[in-house]
């Protein structure tokens, strides 16, 4: 019997959290609350939630603060909850690794099917083969175990950054634009844009080693490719 997903609901606003529990009840879902920062990080942890509903602004810790402490330890989904015009903080929040965003106010459609959405992608990633590797010099990029190698030595990266690591390196020199990369590595229910793409290349860029032959390029008005960067 398949194990019924847990939501973890973090906002400071209760009537948010009856809310959206009335809508994660009908569609069978668990789900707890945090009513601030420090609680929504300290139950992310203890809890193990299958993923997270995290509210931007909050007292204590703000939701981005939690969503880039969550990502030193965990790769939980996670959903930032912005209200209308706060667009600075939906982009930070992807930039520290938030996978989507849902604008306030929204439906109980619009919810659930953001959350079944990235439910399917965080238990299926859209590239991923079984077993395979890619291998280019000393760099090697494995989906089997989400690890990234470069002479040997493992480098950190979320899943979402191997799933495009891996993506790019698999066809190196071919320019990918960003709508092709949201649909093979978010699949093609993402509800997002496409600068989902343009901060998660930033965070792969930021991470690779500075001697590293291989990195992710920009062709300027199409999109982005693997190649030699010198």
């Amino acid at each position: 019997m398949a194990k019924t997903p847990h939501i973890l609901i973090c906002d400071d606003q209760p009537i948010i959290h009856e809310t959206l529990g009335v809508y994660l009840d009908n569609e069978g879902f668990r789900h707890s609350s945090a009513f601030d920062g420090n609680q929504a990080l300290q139950m992310a942890q203890t809890e193990s939630p299958d993923l997270i509903l995290l509210d931007v602004m909050m007292p204590g810790m703000t939701g981005t603060d939690v969503c880039r402490e969550i990502r030193k330890i965990s790769a939980v989904p996670i959903i930032m909850l912005t209200a209308k015009g706060e667009e600075i903080d939906r982009l930070l929040g992807l930039e520290f690794g938030a996978d989507d965003y849902l604008v306030k106010p929204f439906s109980a459609r619009e919810l659930i099917a953001r959350i079944k959405a990235v439910l399917r992608r965080s238990n299926a990633a859209p590239v991923q083969e079984e077993g395979q590797t890619v291998r280019l010099d000393d760099l090697e990029i494995s989906l089997s175990n989400y690890e990234v190698r470069i002479g040997g030595k493992p480098v950190e990266f979320t899943p979402k950054e191997v799933e495009i690591l891996y993506l790019l390196a698999s066809h190196p020199g071919r320019v990918f634009d960003r709508e092709q990369i949201l649909s093979k590595v978010w699949g093609y229910d993402y509800f997002g844009d496409t600068r989902a793409v343009d901060t998660q290349i930033k965070r792969i860029r930021q991470k690779m080693p500075a001697d590293c032959r291989w990195g992710v390029r920009t062709v300027y008005g199409v999109g982005y490719k693997f190649g030699l960067t010198e």
